[in-house]
């Protein structure tokens, strides 16, 4: 059956968009609001609006229901880099970092979403990174 509740994220800069997915896949999306230091997820379907939020991201409005950990099948994480080891790079703000500290979240799987020309043979690593379970790019799977 595969999952049906996925955290994902709305491009910017230079990431993959996710657009194709949410509108061509019949799926409960999870995205990420920006509060303080953390990510707090909403359900959000593509026909519900998004609003500018922290660093100019659209996010789901704060009334839309929040997800828990044990409602979520799968998290499509972005990166800017993601090495051969499993490892990403993001842009240097740890949200991704703590929440995947979170015991209740590191349980869930995860794929890294990056462009091919991101994914390198390897990266610098911190003591609190942690291993996607695979890699997505526009060439397909890896890991």
């Amino acid at each position: 059956m595969g999952a049906q509740t996925i955290l994902a994220y709305q491009s910017c800069n230079q990431e993959p968009s996710l657009d194709y997915l949410f509108t061509h896949t019949n799926k409960q999306w999870g995205l990420p609001r920006c509060v303080g230091k953390d990510l707090l997820w909403h359900c959000w379907q593509p026909s519900e609006p998004l609003v500018i939020g922290a660093y100019g991201i659209l996010e789901p409005p704060p009334e839309l229901p929040q997800l828990e950990p044990n409602n979520v099948d799968l998290i499509l994480v972005p990166a800017v880099a993601i090495d051969a080891g499993g490892y990403r790079l993001g842009y240097g703000g740890g949200y991704y970092d703590r929440l995947r500290a979170d015991p209740l979240w590191r349980k869930i799987p995860t794929i890294g979403i990056v462009f091919d020309f991101a994914y390198v043979e390897t990266l610098p690593l911190e003591p609190w990174d942690l291993k996607l379970d695979m890699i997505c790019t526009e060439l397909g799977f890896r890991l």
